[in-house]
């Protein structure tokens, strides 16, 4: 079977957002298509399977009171299903092959795919290869941490049935900060070590000072410019062990610790030197605004490509890409003017556009609006009045500059936001439109007012 070589018009590698979309597309075209995935349990990508879906599903079961080996049941329940409709999705069409197995360029246009099952090899030429890997959490070169049992990622820790008694999480970041959040709601003892100098470096002050007292008041603890030395194991506990910012040894017990200190591609076994194809010094796979890699018939979408990582933004880059072959070819990643985001702590925090402080550094003359997430009547309903909303406006043309939200459906709130920025609403447009009564939405209204 190794030396049979079955030709397709496209092969992609990785059965993630952007992959499953041009896969299925393409065969709609009539197209014969290849699609590679290393692991049946990722079928449909990160996303729905160890990223944005089932911590969502964590969050919402933490915030209902469900306990949480519940919560872990329906999250693979949630998974599962998912995982089996893209499956039946995509291989409902007779132009898709799917290959369970690991890919690796032999050349520019051939690649062998070492099946999982058999252990058999096949070799695949395609006349466009599309790379669509994804990217998976980073471990840092720390003592102890390796090979530890009570050690876990992102991935990792939404496996286990048992709620951690006291979780440690390595890394002040947006997931790390998801995480504490979430089990620190399912009653676990949270402690977050950040090495950086500043909570939320990139936020405005008042907002990262908001975030910070919404986890203060859940219990979860916080530490700063720290620097990590090792991790230390007994029968029963790992210690963790670290100079705080006043150069003190300190040990914070732990019966799990969570590595959130960023993400890396898949890249490893593909071996792109075979096809020709350029990384970056991260290891992301460097790309034009059209998602060619250096070598024009090979593509890079979604994660493995260093663009933000977001599934939304996958999505995306399938689009681009569709317009490349058949429409006309004038999409881009320069098109991505307003990209919105939302961390899903609880209260969630959105935002699109420029902070403030972004704005001013960028010389912008602004006003700038603020308005305590209490003010919203919609949020007194639901009980979650913590948080703050946030509006930068430039001044003399009102064009919305960015928009931050520390405050329930504050993810839902912010498409609103986004669109009117991608429109070129002025400010007015939000501060004046009609909303539905009582909704989170038409505390727009109120902010913009106080522009």
């Amino acid at each position: 079977m190794g030396n049979e070589l079955l030709h397709y018009q496209a092969l992609i590698i990785g059965f993630g957002k952007a992959g499953k979309n041009l896969a299925a597309y393409l065969a709609t075209q009539g197209w014969r298509v290849a699609l590679a995935e290393q692991s049946a349990e990722m079928y449909g990508g990160t996303c729905i399977n160890i990223a944005c879906i089932p911590t969502k599903s964590l969050v919402h079961s933490s915030e209902i009171g469900v306990p949480y080996p519940e919560a872990i049941a329906e999250k693979n329940r949630l998974t599962g299903f998912l995982r089996q409709r893209n499956l039946v999705a995509l291989t409902a069409s007779p132009q898709v092959t799917l290959y369970n197995g690991r890919a690796s360029f032999v050349s520019p246009k051939q690649v062998q795919i070492h099946l999982s099952a058999t252990g058999g090899t096949v070799r695949v030429e395609a006349e466009r290869i599309f790379i669509n890997t994804g990217a998976q959490p980073r471990l840092p070169a720390l003592p102890g941490l390796r090979g530890n049992p009570r050690v876990f990622t992102s991935t990792t820790l939404m496996e286990q049935t048992t709620l951690p008694e006291r979780l440690v999480i390595l890394g002040g970041g947006f997931i790390g900060l998801e995480f504490a959040s979430i089990y620190a709601r399912f009653g676990a003892a949270v402690t977050v070590l950040e090495t950086g100098p500043t909570f939320l470096p990139r936020e405005d002050e008042d907002f990262a000072g908001a975030v910070r007292t919404v986890l203060d008041r859940k219990g979860i603890r916080i530490e700063t410019r720290v620097q990590l030395l090792r991790v230390e194991s007994s029968a029963t506990a790992d210690e963790v062990v670290y100079e705080d910012e006043h150069g003190q040894t300190q040990r914070v017990a732990a019966s799990a610790i969570l590595v959130a200190t960023g993400r890396e591609p898949v890249t490893a076994g593909l071996n792109l030197p075979a096809a020709g194809v350029v990384q970056d010094e991260r290891g992301f796979i460097s790309v034009n605004e059209r998602l060619q890699t250096n070598v024009p018939h090979i593509w890079a979408l979604g994660d493995v490509n260093g663009g933000p990582q977001f599934t939304y933004i996958s999505l995306d880059d399938f689009r681009i890409v569709r317009d490349q072959l058949f429409g006309a070819g004038t999409r881009s990643t320069a098109d991505r003017r307003f990209v919105a985001s939302t961390v899903f702590i609880t209260p969630p925090l959105a935002h699109v556009g420029l902070r403030e402080k972004e704005a001013r550094a960028l010389g912008h003359d602004v006003k700038v609006a603020t308005l305590p997430a209490a003010a919203s009547v919609r949020a007194q309903i639901l009980r979650q009045t913590e948080g703050l909303l946030k509006a930068v406006v430039e001044v003399g043309t009102d064009r919305i500059l960015g928009c931050t939200l520390l405050c329930a459906e504050a993810g839902e709130i912010i498409n609103v936001v986004q669109l009117a920025m991608q429109a070129g609403l002025p400010y007015t447009a939000l501060r004046d439109h009609i909303y539905t009564h009582p909704s989170m939405a038409e505390v727009l209204n109120d902010l913009f007012a106080k522009v």
